[in-house]
């Protein structure tokens, strides 16, 4: 079993559209990474599951030029994207028909499925064969190089609780995707520290809702502090790993 950690409501959906989104000129290494394992083509079509407000499904749309199919639970995500198709559901339901989805996206939210082997078992049923599972995310163990660590190192008690990778190999391996690769992808996540600390919103964090709130406000100055000397951008590592 995963964690499920927490449902977007309405006000969390509106923090992460608002602070969420990277832009696209922060993601160029994401993009060549994905194209080294998606490889598009004409007729291409990716499931983005879990897709939130849209924001990687209009990216892969943009670069790639293929269909993106995004499934979300959150109603009040779904309110705001403006992706189309995007479609009500799951990871362990998914309305989608067999084998007709020629790559999946998961991108920060492998620790909100309840049942890692029944969605991988999910995912394996809409998956054409030889089609790659791209997963983006942090793992237990390996967030050394992710910034918002460094200014709330309590989040890692939260991060031990997501599916560590060896987690997500075994769960995929019995599904029938036998195969893994994992990379860590740098992005430029904020232009600065000062504008990161700026737009930092709380509600738009699984990691930041469930440490304390006297840690929240205790990094939240480390943060501050730093970013009076600080003006370089900030560049994080999130690990993309390829299940196929």
């Amino acid at each position: 079993m995963s964690v499920a950690l927490i449902s977007y409501d309405d006000t969390d959906a509106a923090a992460f559209a608002a602070t969420r989104e990277l832009p696209h000129s922060g993601l160029h290494r994401w993009r060549h990474a994905v194209q080294q394992h998606l490889r598009p083509r004409t007729g291409t079509t990716v499931l983005d599951l879990g897709a939130g407000t849209g924001a990687w499904a209009a990216a892969f749309t943009d670069w790639y030029g293929v269909r993106v199919v995004g499934v979300e639970p959150s109603a009040a995500m779904r309110s705001r994207a403006s992706h189309r198709p995007l479609l009500a559901g799951d990871a362990l339901g998914l309305p989608l028909r067999d084998s007709t989805m020629d790559a999946a996206w998961l991108s920060t939210m492998i620790h909100h499925i309840p049942d890692l082997d029944a969605a991988a078992h999910e995912l394996r049923r809409v998956l054409r064969p030889g089609a790659p599972v791209l997963v983006r995310s942090p793992f237990p163990g390996r967030h050394r190089r992710i910034s918002l660590f460094k200014w709330f190192p309590e989040a890692v008690r939260v991060l031990d609780r997501y599916p560590d990778v060896a987690r997500v190999r075994s769960a995929f391996a019995a599904a029938g995707f036998p195969v893994s690769t994992i990379e860590a992808v740098a992005q430029t996540s904020a232009p600065s520290l000062a504008e990161a600390a700026a737009h930092l919103d709380r509600r738009a964090h699984t990691l930041l809702q469930l440490i304390t709130d006297d840690e929240y406000d205790a990094g939240l100055a480390r943060l501050r502090t730093a970013a009076r000397d600080d003006s370089g951008p900030v560049v994080d590592h999130l690990d993309l790993l390829v299940l196929r």
